[in-house]
């Protein structure tokens, strides 16, 4: 049978040294004390909540979670100590992502934020912006959101045309951002902004954190397919931001921005904390498919991708803890992913189509779920269609796509 879990020893790992295991022992400890284990109670648990309030109790019992990881020093554990991280090494981490996957609790969206703004402040931010947000980022106290994609600006994101104007230590922002995940609960937004139209697209880009309680921002929810309001459109008008606020360089924003999009890539593609083989398995055995070799197939095939995805994830990640360069394009594990979601939301969906269809049952809500997802993830963090052009450019060393924009001042470019 198909081992669903990553962590099912409780005692040393082959491979491990004495003193990896001995971590390993200390943090299913610290977990067995302070969390929950994973029961076949929550096998069809989604994180889809429909009503505005339970999807602010769910955020709040992540940044909570993470708040009490950040007390106990189990946060950031390959972050300098300096800004609030345990200074240690790689292995820690991915040990310790191994153990979590059993437990209920996680950090849920702070996670994601952590995993994408943590690595660009600590590569373009100044020491002062190191100093000041990275603790409160890495404890849950500080939430941020993405403001990134805009109605006009989202598989060609240098296209983006929320404007930026100087006014002495302070830029008038105006503009509208759409697709911000969670920016209707969190405390402060990372920001691109277009602050020199004259300069190549590419080139007249700022990147700006936004405390989102400044006049001038409104956050508007909007529902999706699933019911649920995961997403929103804020609209930024002569919203002021000091200047000290920028990270990187004026102008230089689409390099920050970069640093942020590779690791939302690897973040999107990890399946670390996730699985979906114990799901599957029962609906195939609900459905008396076990024995299919059709079935079978797919079952170890879905099995095979999501450990795959899991190192590729991992082996990113760890790069970037070390300040290295990702030994492979983060682009890869992103398509990789979105081709791992269709395969699992089709063979869900085919265990139970009839269930899927008119069931109101946890199972059918689920293998919904992820029928739904699998065009989520195809579009969201760059699509699809975006990663392979990246892919084939960056690694393969295919020729570029004629741009004829290339050096063309934005405020030229037709719209």
């Amino acid at each position: 049978m198909i081992s669903p879990e990553p962590d099912q020893n409780p005692g040393r790992h082959a491979g491990e040294t004495a003193e990896q295991a001995g971590f390993r022992s200390r943090v299913r400890a610290w977990h067995d004390i302070h969390a929950t284990v994973r029961s076949g109670d929550d096998l069809w648990s989604v994180p889809l909540y429909v009503e505005p309030g339970r999807a602010e109790e769910y955020f709040n019992a992540g940044r909570a979670w993470q708040r009490r990881l950040f007390e106990h020093g189990w946060a950031g554990l390959t972050w300098p100590r300096e800004y609030g991280g345990g200074g240690g090494e790689p292995w820690q981490a991915r040990i310790f992502s191994e153990v979590a996957v059993g437990y209920e609790e996680a950090p849920g969206f702070i996670g994601a934020t952590i995993a994408m703004l943590g690595p660009t402040l600590l590569r373009h931010g100044t020491e002062d912006q190191k100093r000041r947000f990275l603790p409160g980022l890495l404890s849950g106290g500080l939430a941020f959101c993405q403001l990134f994609s805009e109605p006009g600006a989202g598989s060609d994101l240098a296209g983006l045309a929320a404007r930026a104007d100087r006014d002495g230590d302070e830029f008038v922002v105006n503009g509208q951002k759409v697709w911000n995940s969670q920016a209707q609960f969190c405390d402060w937004g990372f920001l691109l902004v277009r602050t020199d139209p004259g300069a190549p697209k590419h080139r007249g880009i700022t990147f700006l954190l936004v405390d989102m309680a400044t006049p001038g921002i409104e956050t508007r929810p909007l529902v999706q397919m699933n019911g649920a309001a995961h997403f929103n459109e804020v609209f930024l008008t002569d919203v002021r931001i000091p200047v000290s606020n920028v990270v990187g360089e004026i102008g230089g924003g689409w390099g920050p921005a970069r640093t942020v999009l590779l690791n939302e890539s690897a973040f999107i593609g990890d399946r670390k904390g996730t699985t979906v083989m114990s799901p599957l398995l029962e609906l195939a055995r609900r459905h008396s498919r076990l024995e299919d070799p059709v079935v079978r197939q797919r079952l170890a095939d879905a099995w095979a991708r999501e450990r795959m995805q899991r190192w590729m994830g991992e082996t990113i990640q760890n790069a970037v803890r070390r300040g290295e360069p990702p030994p492979m394009d983060p682009s890869l594990i992103k398509l990789f992913a979105a081709e791992s979601k269709l395969r699992t939301g089709e063979l869900a969906t085919a265990l139970g189509a009839l269930a899927v269809v008119a069931d109101t049952g946890e199972a059918a809500r689920w293998a919904r779920h992820e029928l739904m997802g699998r065009f989520a993830v195809s579009i969201g963090g760059g699509t699809n269609e975006v990663m392979r052009n990246n892919l084939a450019e960056r690694s393969l060393g295919l020729p570029r796509e004629p741009r004829v924009d290339r050096d063309t001042p934005w405020r030229d470019i037709p719209r």
